[in-house]
């Protein structure tokens, strides 16, 4: 089982990245903190793994952190929350930010992520208040932060960028376009990273 990878940034996405580990290429599904913190192509990276195994496919998911690996695979032992909600939910909020939406049963930003409805929210609650202690007791600099520079993109590029990883989370096509003008209207600056931010903050507001 696939638990650690080091090696080259062969491909990267918002949403997935391809890692040459001895000239075998490991596609990587990824959270947006993860994406958040890549260098560019090239350089090297390390990632914390999930292997998740079925009949039809093996599919991978990768982590910056050992902690953020730890709570993805919390999050996806609540019934209702599958590999792919778990990304989501990693995207759209920090590790920091979902402990806390659960220690103080907050279902409204819980139910802000695409897939998880009102009763998903509520099993989290009680699944996981009581299991999340060792992570409120980790300092907060894991907080989602920009990480290498990103190459520049034409604007149109970036945008399209940012729109297809908004829609790959769950978010629906006229709600992403939607808040993703409302960033630029507001003077985002015109990256991917930038703009995703900006993006999921106002989709989470509603």
């Amino acid at each position: 089982m696939i638990a650690y990878l080091s090696g080259k940034l062969l491909e990267k996405q918002a949403t997935a990245v391809i890692v040459d580990v001895g000239g075998v290429g490991y596609e990587v599904t990824i959270p947006l903190s993860t994406f958040y913190e890549l260098g560019e192509v090239g350089a090297d990276i390390q990632l914390r793994i999930y292997t998740l195994v079925r009949e039809d496919a093996l599919q991978l998911f990768g982590f910056r952190t050992l902690r953020e690996r730890e709570l993805y695979l919390k999050l996806i032992s609540v019934q209702g929350i599958g590999a792919k909600s778990g990304i989501s939910m990693l995207s759209g909020m920090s590790a920091d930010e979902i402990v806390t939406a659960i220690r103080t049963d907050n279902l409204a930003r819980l139910t802000s992520i695409p897939g998880v409805g009102k009763k998903t929210a509520e099993r989290m609650v009680i699944e996981l208040r009581d299991k999340l202690n060792e992570f409120t007791a980790q300092s907060t600099q894991e907080r989602i932060a920009a990480g290498g520079k990103q190459a520049e993109l034409p604007a149109d590029a970036v945008f399209d960028d940012a729109l297809s990883a908004l829609i790959n989370l769950g978010y629906q096509r006229n709600a992403a376009e939607k808040a993703l003008n409302q960033a630029v209207k507001d003077g985002t600056e015109v990256s991917v990273q930038k703009l995703l931010r900006k993006s999921l903050q106002l989709l989470a507001k509603g």
